[in-house]
């Protein structure tokens, strides 16, 4: 028996549709981001100042980093669910979900200087990051 996702019927310890589509999103975001990156962040900052260009650096680096993390969170749950990992393993600080303040600041959606492409990646990366956040308190409580 494992530990229920609260509103959502759906166990931590088996494969369920919530992973799935959790880890559908963060894949998704992270092409969007590796295509925004590639694509649109050179072109989004022509014309704007040093200061915020260093800024568009930075934030594009925070939604990188928060998508990675979830990822590699959703992998260690997957690894559980497949049975090649334990819940007890991947309770532990090896496969927590880290990042601390650079992945939880919501700061940046609401900076008019950034380019609306970026504004969006960071606001929808920190939901999912927070979302996730919570995911990984309720397995480290079921199995503390």
């Amino acid at each position: 028996m494992g530990l229920q996702i609260p509103g959502t019927g759906d166990s931590v310890s088996g494969p369920t549709a919530f992973f799935n589509r959790t880890y559908d999103e963060t894949m998704a975001l992270l092409i969007e981001a590796r295509n925004y990156i590639a694509y649109n962040e050179t072109a989004d900052q022509r014309g704007l100042p040093p200061q915020v260009r260093l800024q568009v650096s930075y934030e594009s680096l925070r939604v990188t980093s928060r998508l990675t993390q979830v990822m590699a969170w959703l992998l260690a749950q997957k690894a559980v669910h497949a049975g090649e990992l334990t819940t007890q393993q991947v309770a532990g600080d090896e496969y927590a979900l880290s990042g601390g303040d650079v992945c939880t600041d919501p700061s940046g959606p609401d900076n008019e200087d950034l380019p609306a492409g970026l504004r969006s990646l960071l606001e929808r990366s920190h939901k999912l990051y927070m979302r996730v956040e919570r995911l990984d308190e309720q397995v480290r409580r079921a199995v503390a």
